[in-house]
Formats: structure tokens, sequence, C-alpha cells
């Protein structure tokens, strides 16, 4: 198709090519212009990372605060605070906090994570960024600064409730190590009152008893043996109911209590493996066995009974002494002997009772550490994130680009009005000219006539004429007010403005 043709269609087709490129242009130009304007704020948070020159404790460190800063971007962006954002800022007018107004809401705040390499050098801090956009520059600033102090308080709420939650598993560890104390102080206390006198730290005191109980039976046979001799002394030859001399038993008793009297004084000053020790020892054990073999003097029926004199009630006296001292001297020197066990079972007890008092210590040192890091965080609340760029208000628009949207207008109305006319073209069977008319048949052509028209026909054209410039008016009108409405849409603005972003 020629030049000359192309003039022709236009000819024949340029209302309709004017009133599409009009109806696209004035669309175009009217989404352009009445969109509202998209404005973005952005506020940088950093997050101060301790000094590490482990790279493995470096990683870990960076994973945690990563994983926390997700925590907090899920709490931030949930629906109960979102709706309280929405309902404190008066977002998105008079919809108010419904779903579409969340998910929207929800759309438009961004987090950015800025630094998250674990390989970076030690002590790098990471950042991230919080962004929200929106119409009032005002407002998205506001906004935008809300969300990043709810980054650092969130942060801090969450270190104080880590901290006083180890503070309270501490506390527990700290109660059952002094009831394992307790129980174990108890039982010490209920050793020593159980084997009372053979503690070890008794020892000396036992052994002095002893020897002060060894002087006393010693002390005790030497006074038997003289009541016993004064007894026998008084008994001489003439007296009516006294035997001449002691008998057999008494001389054998005196004997034994001599021997026991020896055996004392050379146990106070020499060990039992002594020679005369033990010497002394076997004379007792053979006296008392004489003593036991005597046979017993029969009573006699006609003889009168002495009365006992003061001699016989001393000596009765002092044997009753005798086994008092030696149930004494025997009980002492059980208690003595067991000392040795008593000592190794109450050594057994100190040392659980040293390793339960030592984990006590260190629980309770663990104790006032986790007190200390809960009062550190709560004084240096917000010291690891920290707001380093505080959002402000965007003086340009991010989003619509405006020019672009009126140079992409312009081009969609050409490519419009252009497919529109050959559409109509390519629809349109009749002829417009000789050429048309030859091109349709071969018989040929004799004479044209051009196109007649009367008065009437001139005046209908005109009225046709007005009447479609008041219907291209009238739906220049319509387009441009469904524009303007479509303008300020929820979808196409979301759409424009990603697409500028």
């Amino acid at each position: 198709m020629n030049l000359a043709a192309l003039s022709a269609v236009w000819a024949r087709r340029k209302y309709l090519g004017l009133g599409v490129l009009a109806a696209t242009l004035a669309a175009a130009l009217t989404v352009a212009l009445a969109m509202p304007g998209v404005y973005r704020s952005t506020a940088t948070v950093l997050v101060a990372r301790p000094e590490m020159a482990n790279p493995s404790a470096r990683a870990a460190l960076t994973s945690e605060l990563e994983a926390r800063v997700n925590r907090i971007s899920e709490e931030a962006l949930s629906r109960a605070r979102l709706e309280a954002i929405i309902d404190k800022y008066g977002l998105y007018g008079p919809r108010g906090k419904d779903e579409q107004s969340v998910m929207r809401l929800r759309r438009d705040i961004r987090i950015d994570l800025k630094g998250v390499d674990p390989v970076q050098q030690r002590g790098t801090p990471i950042a991230f960024a919080v962004s929200f956009r929106g119409p009032n520059p005002e407002t998205v600033a506001r906004v935008t600064n809300e969300l990043a102090a709810f980054y650092v308080s969130e942060n801090s709420t969450i270190r104080e409730r880590r901290a006083a939650e180890a503070l309270q598993d501490v506390k527990r560890e700290v109660e059952d190590a002094q009831r394992r104390l307790d129980e174990q102080d108890k039982r010490t206390n209920e050793f020593k009152r159980r084997n009372m006198g053979q503690l070890p730290e008794q020892v000396a005191a036992n052994l002095a008893m002893l020897e002060r109980l060894n002087a006393q039976l010693a002390l005790n046979n030497h006074n038997q043996v003289v009541a016993l001799e004064r007894r026998s002394a008084m008994r001489r030859p003439g007296d009516g109911d006294m035997h001449a001399a002691a008998t057999p038993e008494e001389a054998l008793t005196m004997r034994l209590n001599q021997l026991n009297f020896d055996l004392a004084k050379l146990q106070r000053q020499y060990s039992d493996k002594y020679p005369d020790v033990i010497t002394t020892k076997q004379e007792i054990e053979s006296t008392k066995k004489q003593l036991a073999e005597l046979p017993r003097s029969p009573k006699s029926g006609t003889a009168q009974t002495p009365r006992p004199s003061g001699d016989d009630s001393n000596i009765a006296a002092l044997k009753a002494e005798d086994q008092r001292l030696r149930q004494m001297i025997a009980a002492y020197q059980t208690r003595v002997e067991m000392a040795p066990e008593r000592e190794q079972e109450l050594q057994q007890l100190s040392r659980d009772y040293r390793a339960t008092r030592e984990m006590y210590d260190a629980v309770l040192k663990r104790y006032h550490d986790a007190e200390a890091a809960v009062e550190v965080e709560r004084l240096r609340a917000g010291a690891e994130f920290q707001i380093l760029e505080p959002a402000i208000p965007a003086r340009e628009p991010m989003a619509p680009n405006r020019p672009k949207l009126i140079l992409l207008g312009v081009v969609l109305a050409c490519a419009l009005t252009g497919a529109v006319v050959m559409l109509a073209e390519q629809l349109d069977t009749s002829f417009h000219g000789v050429d048309d008319l030859r091109s349709f048949s071969k018989l040929p052509v004799l004479v044209t006539i051009p196109e007649i028209t009367t008065r009437a026909d001139r005046t209908r054209r005109r009225w046709r004429l007005r009447l479609a410039a008041c219907a291209s008016v009238v739906g220049l009108v319509l387009i441009v007010g469904v524009a303007y409405v479509g303008a300020h849409h929820d979808l196409l603005i979301s759409l424009l403005t990603r697409t500028g972003s």
C-alpha cells in the first residue's frame, strides 16, 4: 500500500481515527496525571555484633540475628499489629481495617536485610532497612519510624524475656541444689547424732576418759586388796566365829585384784604388746580359772553365820564399783575401736557434702550472673538494635513515573488508532474508486459519475457531524471519568507502583 492509498484511507477514516486517538490519549493522560503520587520512606536499623575471632561463632551469631529479625518481622506484619497502625494513622480511607487494607499494608511494607555475610571480617555489623510507601509523605515517614522503633523495642523485649527465662531456670537449679545441700547436711547431722561418742574428734576425749577409768579401776583394786588384808588380819585364832586365816577364795581374789592393779599401771606406760603386759594378762586369766575351779564350802546347819562386818560391806561396794568401771572401760574401748570406721564413713559424707556445696556455689554464682544479665538487658535496652537513619518525608514521589506513562499512552494511542483504522478498512467491502472496481472485476469501466449531493443531503450530513461531535464529547467525558476513577483504584496503583519501582 503506497502513500496515496494511505492518504485515501485516512481521508475516509480520519474521524474514526481521531476519535480513537482522542479517547486513548484522554484515558492515558487522565491516568498519568490523576493518579496520586506514592511516596516511600526508609529507616535503617543497625545491628551491632560483638567482635568474634572464631568464624563459626560469628556465622552462628549472624544466623541467630537474621532469624530474630525474621521473627520480629512476622510479629510486625501480624494482623493485629497492622490493624493498630491502620487505625492509628487512618490509612486507606473509609474502608478501615478490612482484609484488603491489611493485605495492602502488608504489601506496602518492605524489609531488606543488608550485610548478612558470615565470612565478613569480625566486628562488622549488619543492618536492615524498613520502608513503607503511601500517598502522604508525612504519614509514610511516621509509619516507617514506628515500624523501626517496634523492631528495636521488640528486640529488647525478646532479650529481656530470654534473660528472665534463663534466670528462672537457674533459680530452679539453685533451689534444687539448696534442697540437696540441706538433705546432705541433715544426713551428716543424723550420722553424728547416731554415732555420738564414736566420732574421730571424740577419740582424744575417749582416751582421756579411758585413762581416768583405768586409774579409778587400779585404785579400786588397790582398795580391795587393802580391805581383804585388813579383814584377814582381824580374823586371828581365838575369835569365836572367825577363821584363823583367809580362805583360798579370798587369797585368790586378793591375788587377782593385785594383778589388775599392776596391769593398769603397766597399760598407762606401755602398749598391749609389751612383755610384762602380756605376762600379767596371762597370770590374770590363770588366777580367774583357779578362782572358778574352787569348790563351794558347804554351809553348816549348826554353825552360826557370822554377822557381816564393816570390811565386808566395803569389799562388796568395791566389787560393785569394779564391775561398773569395767563396763565403762569396755564401752569407751569400743568407741575408740570404732572411731576409724566412723571416720571413713564421715569422710565419705564430707566428700559428698563438699561436692554438693561446690555445685551449689557454682549454681548460685550462675544465678547472680543471670540476675546481672537481666539488669544489664534492662539498662542497655535498644543497644543491640539502633536506628541508624530515621525515616524522613520524601520530597518526590517514587511512583508513578508520569512522563513515562504519558509517553506510553501516546504510543499506545497511535498504535490503537492505526489498528482500528486498518480493521475498519478491512471490514468495509464497498468500492471507493475506479481502481477498487477494476481490481474486483475484469469488465471495462466506461464512465464514472461523481457523487451528486442535494441540499437535503448536505443538511443531513451536517446533523450527523454535529451528533457525532456531541457523542464524541460525551464519550470523552465518560472515558476521562472512568480513567479518573480507575487512577485511584488500589489494583491499578499497586500495578503501576510496582512497575515504577
